[in-house]
């Protein structure tokens, strides 16, 4: 595995780290490569219950690696952007599918395919310092890396349209009042109130969980009659859960249930 990842797990959680800080962590082919790989091993690691997703340094990421990028179309790269298809697409896929939640902790600017990384957890915590920039129209380009699904979602269209035409950052205060991050943190605790959120979702109902967030992606491009289709087909997956047995016996006990996951 490349350093440009960097990934830690323990007591549950697993901690993915963007490790460019000398280029806040842009995203060049190796280190898409690398997360990549590094988010699918989480996602098949039956020990983690959570992740958390972050960059080092003082930013979270700012987006592809317009050096990079630049040396392909100076070269005469036929499909400059074919990244798209090969890396952007199969890893936000990959985090908006990932069967146990992900927290992304933003601890600096998040632009681009970057801001877009940080759209697709489940749960966004902000640094004071943290923007949030859309910045593909600068550069000519249109959204990728989901944003153009994700980000109306959270915000609503109207809000989402602003952000990618007039691709002005947004500063962490205002992305909480849109609704764009759950909370906002001083710089010096972005870590560790991820990794507190992280830890209590890691101690709770993996597998139901993971049908939950099923449910939304589901619902969101589907009726209601398909949504409540697909409600009856897990809960009755989860519902033969040891989890859920357990927790319905600590229920009538009055009792705090303990969820291992299964």
């Amino acid at each position: 595995m490349s350093d440009t990842v960097l990934l830690d797990t323990s007591e549950g959680v697993a901690t993915i780290t963007l490790n460019r800080p000398e280029a806040l962590n842009s995203l060049t082919v190796e280190l898409k490569e690398t997360l990549l790989a590094s988010v699918q091993h989480v996602a098949a690691d039956p020990t983690v219950r959570a992740v958390v997703l972050t960059g080092a340094g003082r930013g979270f990421s700012a987006g592809q690696d317009l050096r990079e990028h630049a040396e392909s179309l100076a070269a005469g790269d036929p499909a400059p952007l074919d990244t798209v298809h090969r890396h952007f697409n199969p890893l936000l896929l990959a985090v908006t599918t990932m069967p146990k939640p992900v927290v992304a902790a933003v601890n600096g600017t998040a632009a681009g395919a970057g801001a877009s990384l940080a759209f697709a957890a489940d749960f966004r915590i902000a640094a004071d310092g943290a923007k949030f920039l859309l910045a593909f129209a600068n550069v000519g380009l249109a959204l990728d890396s989901g944003a153009s699904w994700t980000l109306p979602r959270l915000i609503g269209h109207a809000r989402a349209t602003a952000m990618a035409l007039l691709a002005e950052p947004v500063t962490a205060s205002a992305a909480l009042e849109m609704g764009l991050v759950n909370a906002v943190v001083p710089d010096d605790r972005v870590q560790a109130a991820a990794h507190e959120l992280a830890a209590r979702l890691a101690a709770g109902p993996t597998a139901a969980y993971a049908a939950i967030k099923e449910q939304l992606a589901f619902s969101a491009t589907h009726p209601l009659a398909a949504a409540l289709e697909k409600e009856g087909e897990l809960q009755v997956r989860v519902g033969r859960t040891e989890d859920h047995r357990r927790a319905t016996e600590a229920f009538l006990r009055k009792e705090r249930p303990t969820f291992t996951g299964h």
